[in-house]
C-alpha cells in the first residue's frame, strides 16, 4: 500500500486533498497555502504512510547542500508550519506523529486518487511550487521529454489561465456584506430518511462559519410563515422561500437537492435572487458513497461561499469541515436536526429526547450537548445544564469557531458562573461575526445585567434586534435592561413593539405581570393572570409572582397558596429545580416577616429538591436569619467550594451570607467590612432573581442593617434608600416593604421624626391590608405609636 501514494499525483487524507503536480493542499475545496519545505515535508511522509521518515531522510531529500548547519532549527519550523495548516497537533496528533530520536510518521489514512496520465516514476518536488523531477535512480521516459510544441502550448495555456484568474478574481462578488439569504430545504430524491432535514441543518452549520454571510434565522422564517397564515412547521420549499425572503428583506434563496446516482450520491445547490428569480450560483458535486456525503456537503457550502464574494483567508480561516464541526454521524445530525426543529416549534421540552440520541449516536457530538445544557438552563434547570455544557466545553475542538465561542461563553455563563469570562468571550464574538445575532443578544442577557452593566445591555439588545426584527429574546433582554434601570416607560413600549410584531413567549407574558405591578395597575396584572393559566410554561411562573405580590402586602395566608400551587405546577410541567427556587423563595419571605421555624421547615423542603447554586444560597439566607447559623454557613461553605469563579456568589451570595453571621454575633464592623466586595455590584441582577424574582438588592440592605448596628444612621438610610430606588430590580420581593420599615428606623435613631413618621407611613399603609399576627408588622406598628 505505501507504493500507491508515491505514483499518485493527487492524494487525499481527511478532509484534504494534494494536488503533487500543482503543489497544492486543499481543504474542503479551499486552498491552503504551504509552500516550499513544509510542502515537500508533507509529500514524503504521504509518500511513506505508517512509516518512520528519519530526520536523516528530510535532510537528504528537502535541505540541500550546505545548509546542515541550520537544518534543525529549519525542520522545526518548518514542522510547525505544516501541522498548523492540518490545524494538526504534536500532543495529540491526527495526521502527523513525532517519533522521539527518530523523525516523524504520518498515522492518518491515504487515498490515491490517481496518476492522471503520468507515469508510476518515483516523484520528488524541489520547490514545492509545481515543480516535480524524477526521483534519483529513475530515467525520463522517451515519451515525457519536452518538445518545441509542449513549451508553445504551455505558453498558451498559462495565458487561458491568467485570463480566467483575471476574470475570476474581478468577477462582481454574488452577494455583500448587507445581504441576507433563506436557506430552504434540501429536496431529497434519494428514498432515505436520514437526509431529511439534516443536509439543511449541516449547511447551515458550514454557512454560519462564514462572517461574511448572514442566514435568516429559523425563528425569524417560522414567524414570518405564521403572519403568512402557514404552519410555523412546514417545509420550507424553494417557492415558499422565495416568499418568506421577499418578506424579511432578504436577498437570495439558497436551495439544495440529493440524488443517488447507483451508489454514489449528487449533490446539488442554487441560489436564486428572491426579487427576480435569477440564478446568483449553481454548485454541484459528487460523493462516492453515504459516508463521504457531509464531506461533500462541506465542500459544496466553502464553493458558495466563494462565489458569494467572500475572500478565500477567511474561507480559509473559517471553514472546518462538517464532520469535524458537528458529527460524522448521519444519524446523529438527523436527530440534533430533529431537537432543533421541534424545540422552536413546540417547546424546549419536547427537544429534550431527540438531543439525547444524539448523543448516544455520537457521544463527542458538542453541540448537541451544548444545545441541551442550553434548553436545561432556559427552563430553570441549573444543575443538568451544567453537566451537559461541561461535557461541551470537553469537547469543544469538535466544532466550528462560531460554535467554540458558544460553548466558551456557555461553559463560564452556566458553569463556573464567572460572567466576567463569560462578557471576554463575546466580546471577540461578535467583532468576528458581526452579523450573528445570537452573540449580540446574549451580550444583552445575563452576563451584562448579572455585572449590572444594563446600558451595554441595552446597547446590544439594540444591535440584534437591528439585525432581526423577530428576534424574540432580544426584546425580552431590552425590556429587562430598562426595567433594571428605572426606565419603566421603555420597557412598556418595548413589550408593545414586540407584541406589533405578534411575538409572545412566557418570559413576555411575566414582564408585562411585573410592568403592571411596577405601575400600580391591578387590573394589567389580573390580565396577565388569566393569559398565563393558558400559556404553557407560564402559570407556575405567573403563579410565583403572585405570591411574592401577596407577600411583599402583608397577605401572607393568601401568598403561601399561591407559592403552593406554582411550586406543584413547576413540579408537574417543568422540574424539581425550578420548584426548588420557588420553595426558596416562600422561606425567605417568611424568615423576612420573622416566622422563624416555618422559614427553616420551608428551606429545608427545598433543598431535599434541588441543592442548585441559587436555591443553596437562598436557602442559606432564610436560616440566617431565622437563627440557624450552622446550616447557613454550611451552605456558604458548600457555595465557596462548588463556584470558587462565580460572580454572584463571591460579590453577592457569600458576603450577604458572611455579614449576617457576623451581625448575628454582635461584629457590625466585619459585616460592614466584608460587604464592600459588593459594592460594585450592589445593583447587579443576581441569579436568584432570575427565574424567582428575590435577592435584588440584598447586599445593600444587609449592609444598611450594619450600619444600624453601628449606629452610622445617616448611612443606613442611604443604603435602604437604595434598595427603595431600584424598584425595576426588586420588583415585588418583600425586601422593598421593609426597607421602607428599615428606612423609618434609620431616621427615627437619626432624630429626623417627619422623615421617619413618612416612612413608617408608607410601609403601614402597604400593609393595609396584612394579616394581623406578622410579628414584623406587630413590631413597625409599636414603633410607630412610639414616634
Amino acid at each position: 500500500m505505501a507504493s500507491q501514494p508515491q505514483s499518485a499525483t493527487r492524494l487525499a487524507f481527511g478532509p484534504f486533498e494534494v494536488n503533487v503536480a500543482a503543489g497544492e493542499l486543499v481543504k474542503s475545496g479551499v486552498r491552503i497555502r504551504l509552500p516550499g519545505q513544509p510542502f515537500q515535508i508533507l509529500l514524503l511522509l504521504l509518500r511513506h504512510p505508517g512509516e518512520v521518515v528519519t530526520r536523516e531522510q528530510l535532510r537528504d531529500e528537502i535541505w540541500s547542500d550546505g545548509t546542515f548547519v541550520d537544518f534543525e532549527h529549519g525542520l522545526n519550523v518548518a514542522m510547525n508550519k505544516l501541522r498548523r495548516a492540518l490545524s494538526d497537533s504534536a500532543e495529540r496528533p491526527r495526521y502527523i506523529e513525532t517519533v522521539p530520536g527518530r523523525g516523524y510518521r504520518f498515522i492518518g489514512s491515504v487515498q490515491n486518487l490517481g496518476t492522471s496520465g503520468v507515469s508510476s516514476v518515483g516523484l520528488r518536488v524541489i520547490s514545492g511550487n509545481a515543480a516535480v523531477v524524477p526521483e534519483k535512480g529513475h530515467t525520463e521516459p522517451q515519451q515525457l521529454r519536452p518538445r518545441w510544441w509542449i513549451a508553445v502550448a504551455a505558453s498558451l495555456a498559462a495565458s487561458v489561465f491568467a485570463v480566467g484568474l483575471f476574470l475570476y478574481f474581478h468577477r462582481r462578488p454574488a452577494l455583500t456584506t448587507k445581504d441576507t439569504i433563506v436557506l430552504a430545504e434540501f429536496a431529497n430524491r434519494t428514498g432515505d430518511p436520514v437526509f431529511d432535514g439534516t443536509l439543511r441543518q449541516g449547511l447551515a452549520v458550514q454557512l454560519e462559519q462564514s462572517p461574511f454571510l448572514s442566514l435568516v434565522s429559523d425563528e425569524r422564517i417560522r414567524q414570518t410563515l405564521r403572519l403568512m397564515g402557514r404552519p410555523a412547521d412546514v417545509p420550507l420549499t424553494p417557492e415558499l422561500g422565495r416568499e418568506v425572503c421577499e418578506r424579511t428583506g432578504g436577498t437570495a434563496i439558497l436551495a439544495g437537492s440529493i440524488a443517488s446516482l447507483g451508489s454514489q450520491y449528487v449533490l446539488g445547490l442554487s441560489a436564486r435572487n428572491c426579487g427576480n428569480g435569477e440564478i446568483v450560483d449553481e454548485e454541484q458535486l459528487q460523493a462516492a458513497k453515504k459516508e463521504d456525503v457531509l464531506n461533500a456537503l462541506s465542500q459544496i457550502a466553502n464553493r458558495f461561499r466563494t462565489r458569494a464574494g467572500e475572500s478565500f483567508a477567511a474561507i480559509q480561516q473559517h471553514s472546518i469541515p462538517l464532520a469535524e464541526a458537528t458529527t460524522p454521524s448521519l444519524e446523529a445530525l438527523k436527530a440534533y436536526s430533529t431537537g432543533r426543529k421541534v424545540a422552536f416549534a413546540s417547546g424546549y421540552t419536547s427537544a429534550v429526547p431527540h438531543l439525547r440520541r444524539a448523543i448516544e449516536l455520537d457521544p463527542q457530538f458538542a453541540m448537541a450537548h451544548a444545545f441541551l445544557g442550553r434548553i436545561y438552563g432556559d427552563v430553570g434547570e441549573s444543575v443538568l445544564s451544567a453537566g451537559e455544557t461541561t461535557k461541551a466545553y470537553q469537547v469543544r475542538n469538535r466544532t466550528s469557531d462560531r460554535e467554540k465561542f458558544f460553548i466558551t461563553f456557555s461553559y463560564d455563563r452556566q458553569v463556573t458562573g464567572n460572567l466576567e469570562k463569560a462578557l471576554q468571550t463575546l466580546e471577540p464574538w461578535t467583532q468576528t461575526y458581526p452579523r450573528d445575532v445570537d452573540a449580540h443578544s446574549l451580550y444583552s442577557g445575563f452576563s451584562s445585567q448579572g455585572t449590572g452593566r444594563y446600558e451595554r445591555s441595552i446597547e446590544e439588545a439594540k444591535k440584534a434586534i437591528a439585525l432581526d426584527p423577530d428576534n424574540v429574546p432580544s426584546y425580552n433582554n431590552l425590556a429587562d435592561a430598562y426595567l433594571y434601570s428605572g426606565r419603566t416607560a421603555e420597557a412598556e413600549i418595548t413589550m408593545r413593539r414586540a407584541a406589533e410584531r405578534k411575538l409572545e413567549i412566557p418570559d413576555y407574558l411575566v414582564l408585562r405581570y411585573y410592568i403592571a405591578f411596577l405601575k400600580g395597575d391591578q387590573a394589567g396584572m389580573e390580565r396577565e393572570i388569566n393569559r398565563a393559566r393558558s400559556e404553557p410554561g407560564a402559570e407556575d411562573w405567573v403563579a410565583h409572582s403572585e405570591a411574592l405580590v401577596l407577600a411583599y402586602s402583608g397577605r401572607l395566608q393568601q401568598a403561601r397558596a399561591a407559592s403552593r400551587r406554582a411550586i406543584d405546577l413547576a413540579q408537574q410541567t417543568v422540574g424539581r429545580e425550578r420548584a426548588a427556587l420557588y420553595e426558596t423563595g416562600e422561606a425567605v419571605y417568611e424568615a423576612f416577616f420573622g416566622n422563624a421555624s416555618v422559614a427553616r421547615d420551608t428551606a429545608k423542603a427545598a433543598l431535599e429538591l434541588s441543592k442548585g447554586r441559587d436555591i443553596e444560597y437562598g436557602a442559606a439566607f432564610a436560616l440566617a436569619l431565622s437563627g440557624d447559623l450552622i446550616g447557613s454557613q454550611t451552605l456558604a461553605d458548600d457555595l465557596e467550594k462548588r463556584f470558587p469563579e462565580d460572580t454572584c456568589v463571591r460579590f453577592s451570595y457569600l458576603p450577604t451570607l458572611r455579614a449576617l453571621c457576623a451581625l448575628a454575633h454582635d461584629d457590625s464592623s466585619k459585616a460592614i467590612e466584608v460587604l464592600q466586595v459588593a459594592l460594585p455590584y450592589d445593583a447587579a441582577l443576581p441569579g436568584t432573581a432570575f427565574f424567582g424574582f428575590f435577592g435584588g438588592l440584598y447586599p445593600a440592605y444587609v449592609r444598611g442593617e450594619a450600619y444600624l448596628a453601628a449606629k452610622r444612621y445617616v448611612e443606613a438610610a442611604a443604603e435602604f434608600q437604595k434598595v427603595l430606588n431600584h424598584r425595576g430590580i426588586v420588583f415585588a420581593d418583600p425586601i422593598g416593604a421593609l426597607a421602607r420599615v428599615q428606612l423609618g428606623r434609620a431616621y427615627a435613631l437619626a432624630g429626623d421624626k417627619a422623615k421617619a413618621k413618612s416612612a413608617y407611613d408608607d410601609s403601614l399603609a402597604l400593609w393595609k391590608d396584612a394579616d394581623r399576627d406578622i410579628p414584623v408588622l406587630k413590631q413597625a406598628r409599636a414603633e410607630y405609636a412610639r414616634l
